[in-house]
């Protein structure tokens, strides 16, 4: 197999895992509004709430965050997001690791996922209400 061809098959299987991406999160994107609308319980409008929160949040990394196809490989937009995406920076540490065994290279990666957790930290802080007087 030539290296277009290969690049044509690893686009294609991308594009289909991000449709199935997208199916998959618009259900319980669905799902969740259903379970918040309905007479549910809360305990189950709220495990519906987190689903969808994390199928929104976790899927699409997954899919462009280099561990199914290499990042260069991936569509011009793909790539550009999984470059703002924190488990792209994960996954590009941990390969620099398992290729080198150093320690050097893999700075800047944890880096940008110790910033996107402490955003993800603080905007939590944010919202939450206080309860105390």
């Amino acid at each position: 197999m030539d290296p277009a061809e290969r690049v044509a098959r690893a686009r294609f299987f991308t594009i289909g895992l991000v449709r199935l991406a997208g199916a998959i999160t618009l259900a319980l994107g669905v799902a969740t509004v259903l379970g918040r609308l309905g007479d549910t319980s809360p305990l189950i409008g709220y495990g519906l709430l987190i689903i969808g929160a994390i199928a929104m949040m976790v899927i699409p990394q997954l899919l462009v965050c280099g561990l199914f196809v290499p990042r260069p490989m991936l569509p011009g937009v793909l790539e550009a997001i999984s470059d703002v995406m924190p488990l792209s920076y994960a996954v590009d540490a941990m390969t620099a690791l398992t290729a080198s065994g150093g320690t050097g290279e893999v700075a800047v990666d944890l880096a940008v996922v110790a910033g996107f957790a402490l955003a993800a930290l603080a905007l939590g802080a944010a919202t939450l209400r206080r309860r105390t007087p």
